[in-house]
């Protein structure tokens, strides 16, 4: 059978996984600053600004504030959940996709898909590491708002707040904001496939093949997809972290996900579905140019170490 011989093998499978969650943690720690005011500004609008003073973006000053009030461990907050989530979330996310699209008969000569089939591929992906890793990703959320939660008692870990969302607020406490997060899943069916196009494009450009493409290119791949996708898919990051804050005992403020988009909406306008979108992209464009390039150079790396049965052929890249 030809998706049984060509199929990526048991070795490559842990490449993948060994690849993807490396390439993860590493992009996670650089930009864990950004991504603490990002959440921030999704949930609680534009900070005040102690320093009047303070010249240049809202970025710099947050920075600043967020340094002077809590320290570089403010900086950091939700960066072990993160690292928790992001550990199986690539792992599983790259293995998955490249399951998928060997199921979907990207073992062809040209080991091409379709972009309709790119696009299965990586929804399918998307959907396994959002139900797998969303409570992580509450935790994260809740931990970076913590500092500006006024007459909340702060969570002490990552496991604690595990432990106390479970026992107060239950199955559901810990799946807050999936609807939207799994609404997200279109971010990577407009990225990955946009990601192997581009890739495609510059292997033709240099006469060579995905898998032999250098590091700059893979940057710039990545990059411009990534730009892409966030910019369209931004609007459910706000409405997920908005609802991922809420916790037991707070002031709920939106029932749901319609009740907060039809708030936003009404109270902000558009503006208020891009808040933090700035501070997104200059987070997540050096993340997924970290992740995808290290990535690609870690699993290059592993699979030339641990090289697969002769009998599984790994996928290109």
């Amino acid at each position: 059978m030809v998706a049984e011989t060509h199929g990526p093998s048991p070795k490559g499978l842990l490449c993948n996984a060994g690849a993807g969650a490396a390439a993860g943690v590493l992009a996670a720690t650089f930009v864990c600053p950004l991504d603490v005011i990002k959440t921030r500004l999704q949930v609680h609008g534009l900070p005040q600004l102690t320093n009047a003073n303070i010249k240049g973006s809202v970025i710099v000053g947050s920075l600043e504030q967020i340094f002077q009030k809590e320290g570089l461990r403010g900086m950091y907050r939700g960066l072990a959940p993160t690292v928790l989530a992001l550990l199986p979330n690539w792992a599983v996310y790259f293995t998955i996709y490249d399951q998928l699209k060997s199921f979907l008969g990207a073992d062809d000569a040209n080991h091409q898909l379709s972009i309709g089939a790119n696009m299965l591929a990586a929804s399918g992906a998307g959907a396994a590491t959002t139900i797998a890793t969303n409570p992580l990703w509450v935790v994260k959320t809740r931990l970076q708002t913590q500092g500006v939660r006024v007459g909340v008692v702060p969570y002490k870990s990552t496991l604690s707040a595990l432990r106390i969302i479970a026992h107060k607020e239950g199955i559901r406490g810990l799946y807050s904001g999936l609807v939207p997060a799994l609404a997200g899943i279109s971010h990577v069916a407009i990225q990955f496939p946009l990601y192997e196009k581009i890739k495609t494009y510059l292997a033709e450009r240099n006469n060579t093949t995905m898998d032999r493409l250098g590091a700059s290119d893979v940057a710039l791949a990545s990059s411009v997809s990534k730009i892409f996708a966030s910019t369209l898919t931004y609007p459910h990051e706000v409405v997920r972290s908005r609802l991922q804050e809420q916790g037991h005992h707070s002031a709920k403020r939106y029932s749901g996900v319609v009740d907060c988009v039809k708030k936003v909406l009404q109270q902000e306008g558009i503006p208020g579905f891009y808040r933090g979108c700035a501070t997104n992209l200059l987070r997540t464009t050096p993340a997924a140019v970290i992740t995808f390039t290290s990535f690609e150079m870690i699993h290059r790396f592993l699979i030339t170490s641990f090289p697969p049965d002769p009998h599984h052929q790994p996928l290109r890249r």
